[in-house]
């Protein structure tokens, strides 16, 4: 069980799957995530945490991906905040970054990786 007040920047409810209602967050990137946001001094906006493997993103794949397994989210953020966000993700150890920038939902997705994942990786949308 995850001691929301540890991250006091954030709530369950922003992380949770927005198909389940499941939020099954690890704690090392909420852990991240916080110091992040104390330095960066500005909300950050989650537009994506938790999806359950039965979320339709996720069913689509061939396998669950980095938010199925709770070790990923998106910010919603672009422009000059965007490559703050980055800078600041690499600096506090993130290792696998994705960043879109196209229409409307533009985000960085930030990633502890693990569970076979490829990492160091940056990709973009």
């Amino acid at each position: 069980m995850i001691d929301w007040s540890q991250y006091p920047n954030f709530s369950e409810r922003e992380f949770r799957c927005s198909h389940t209602g499941l939020c099954e967050m690890r704690p090392e990137l909420l852990e991240i995530l916080q110091d992040i946001r104390n330095e960066y001094g500005k909300p950050m906006p989650i537009s994506s945490g938790y999806r359950a493997p039965s979320h339709p993103i996720e069913a689509a794949k061939s396998k669950p991906g980095s938010h199925a397994m709770g070790v990923a989210a998106d910010i919603a953020v672009s422009g000059p905040d965007a490559l703050r966000i980055v800078e600041l993700a690499i600096k506090h150890g993130i290792r696998r970054i994705g960043v879109h920038q196209r229409g409307t939902g533009r985000f960085i997705h930030l990633d502890i990786g693990g569970h076979g994942l490829p990492s160091p990786a940056i990709w973009t949308y």
